[in-house]
């Protein structure tokens, strides 16, 4: 069994649903064991600003699918529960988004798929909701700790935990 570590986000329709339900999916499955999650966090948009806030969440999962099959898998899910993908657009609304962010310390780089995640370590939204799952898990690449990654952001993003009073 392979220990992945997964971002999770939704901006469209009823976000925490969208979270919920790709996350009891991915636990339907008899090849996924879901290890921990995070707590739920309201975030800012990264990239494309001009859109709704994320609800974002992370969890740990071991897994006998190979990372291309676990991609396939996730990205299943992502259609069943209103995912469409346009081309030529990056950083837009989605109904539900599921990245792999790390595939046991492997380093993987093929055309559908690279891992570690690429941008990972520039993302607030990724970063603070894996402190919670594994503060000290080292990234492959760069030899850091989640924590130091995080400590590391020059201008990160708003996060919320779920549920909080945001200052809009």
């Amino acid at each position: 069994m392979s220990r992945v570590f997964l971002s999770l986000g939704s901006n469209l329709g009823d976000r925490l649903s969208n979270i919920q339900q790709a996350v009891s999916s991915l636990a339907m499955s008899n090849r996924i064991k879901i290890v921990k999650t995070s707590s739920f966090y309201e975030t800012e948009p990264w990239g494309n600003k001009n859109q709704e806030w994320f609800i974002n969440a992370a969890i740990a999962i071991d897994t006998d699918f190979t990372c291309e099959e676990l991609l396939e898998y996730c990205q299943n899910i992502e259609v069943q529960l209103g995912r469409i993908r346009k081309e030529n657009e990056k950083w837009c609304q989605r109904a539900i988004d599921i990245d792999i962010l790390m595939y046991d310390d492997k380093v993987i780089s093929s055309k559908n798929l690279i891992v570690p995640h690429p941008l990972m370590h520039l993302r607030a939204f990724v970063l603070v909701p894996m402190l919670e799952v594994k503060s000290d898990l080292v990234h492959p690449v760069f030899k850091k700790t989640i924590s130091e990654l995080y400590d590391e952001l020059s201008n990160p993003e708003d996060v919320f935990l779920y549920g909080t009073v945001l200052p809009r």
